[in-house]
């Protein structure tokens, strides 16, 4: 062996240990997330952890000269390994030269490095982001790299590479059932996240207390009079109305109502001591009427629909039980939302959503111009239901409680019978 084929060796050696760590940063950098990357670096507050997260923040532009890298390693390396086999060797040495290609640089130079990274992933990313920020600004590279995939999308035209969230909603909502389920977190605190990512898709209509429930009174009414209903109803704030519902002119609090009775004014009309109304249309999120809240110092707003009317009202306490369930005071006498039956059937308030009916008693009823229960009893029905009277859909029984007028009051879930199920696929096959 002349020297020079020991020098090409030291090269093959130094050619397959480099990408070797290519190959180690590769997978780091692929298996950590950009949220994972951010929190390494808040809690350790390394200089590579900061390196770390503008790597997996633009791994487009990381990945691309990382991959260039590894495969010149790999097809220089096996070019020498070649030409030394053939010099010593002859034939016979393109036959060793491809079993030492296979089997050292599949093993030393993706097998072990790979399946290292996957097993300590951030401490692979963490060991690699210095040399990789290097190589990412080297300009050559960096040319060369975005050169040869603008070739490739000039053969191959096709989307490009686009940047858009690194972790979905979906994405989020598994993380926190699989952290529950490993006893990362409680029970509790996986239905809060669940409802903090939820809760910027929610609409004020899906929360506000609808038309028919709303306490409101007239602006010509007396004092003592309104405060009398204030002191029934259990309410701080209650809307006043000219001419009806409809026509909203502002909103009376209680604790103007008991200083005006103190002052001697019971006789007075409540439109001299009501407040101006905030209004909002019943499209809006809710989490900016909170945002609006919370800058505008309110707590109490009237809903609104697309022709002016009003729909309904919503309070400051309807958007917080959106995020941490219902809140029952003592003033509260509503009946449970959700009641459980010995027979195993569930009784719930036909206000109730039907995303959470849907999850209450692990259902799909379909969701379409209705927000509730009670509202897609009434479109599968198409009229107004008698009391007791019930439609199927998805495997469940839907039974109307407590119709008063033309209102559903409470909706009973009942799963069908197997016998009734069978005859019902019967008759639609």
């Amino acid at each position: 062996m002349s020297g020079g084929d020991i020098i090409l060796l030291v090269v093959v050696g130094v050619l397959i240990l480099l990408a070797s760590f290519l190959a180690l940063a590769e997978t780091g950098l692929t298996r950590v997330s950009r949220v994972k990357a951010m929190a390494l670096a808040e809690d350790t507050g390394r200089r590579n952890a900061r390196m770390l997260v503008n790597l997996v923040e633009h791994s487009e532009r990381t990945l691309a000269p990382v991959l260039f890298l590894v495969l010149l390693c790999h097809l220089v390396a096996a070019t020498l390994v070649g030409v030394v086999a053939t010099h010593l060797f002859g034939p016979l040495g393109v036959a060793a030269a491809t079993a030492f290609e296979v089997i050292v640089i599949f093993v030393v130079a993706e097998a072990v490095p790979k399946t290292w990274a996957i097993q300590h992933a951030e401490r692979a990313a963490l060991i690699s982001a210095p040399v990789i920020s290097l190589l990412v600004r080297f300009p050559p590279l960096r040319w060369l790299t975005r050169g040869l995939i603008w070739l490739s999308n000039f053969i191959l035209p096709g989307p490009g590479i686009k940047e858009g969230p690194y972790v979905s909603e979906q994405e989020l909502l598994a993380m926190a059932d699989t952290a529950m389920e490993e006893e990362v977190i409680e029970v509790e605190e996986r239905a809060l996240i669940h409802s903090i990512i939820d809760f910027g898709d929610t609409l004020v209509r899906e929360v506000m207390v609808p038309r028919p429930d709303m306490v409101a009174v007239e602006s010509t009414a007396n004092v003592s009079d309104v405060l009398e209903v204030a002191i029934t109803s259990g309410f701080s704030r209650i809307p006043v109305y000219g001419q009806g519902i409809d026509d909203i002119v502002g909103t009376v609090f209680v604790k103007d109502l008991v200083r005006a009775e103190r002052e001697g004014r019971g006789t007075d009309p409540v439109a001299t001591i009501a407040r101006p109304a905030h209004f909002v249309p019943e499209t809006k999120r809710v989490s900016e009427l909170l945002r609006e809240m919370q800058a505008r110092k309110f707590h109490q707003a009237i809903v609104v629909d697309e022709y002016g009317g009003t729909a309904g009202l919503v309070t400051l306490e309807d958007l917080l039980e959106e995020l941490v369930g219902e809140i029952i005071d003592e003033y509260d006498m509503e009946e449970p939302a959700i009641e459980r039956l010995p027979s195993g059937d569930v009784r719930v308030t036909a206000r109730m959503p039907i995303d959470e009916v849907n999850e209450l008693v692990h259902a799909e009823l379909p969701e379409g111009d209705w927000d509730t229960v009670g509202g897609l009893v009434y479109s599968l029905l198409g009229h107004v239901p008698a009391e007791g009277e019930s439609v199927e859909c998805d495997g469940l029984r839907l039974t109307a409680e407590n119709v008063e007028g033309q209102r559903i009051g409470r909706v009973r879930i009942s799963p069908r019978a197997p016998a009734e199920a069978s005859e019902a696929d019967r008759e639609r096959s």
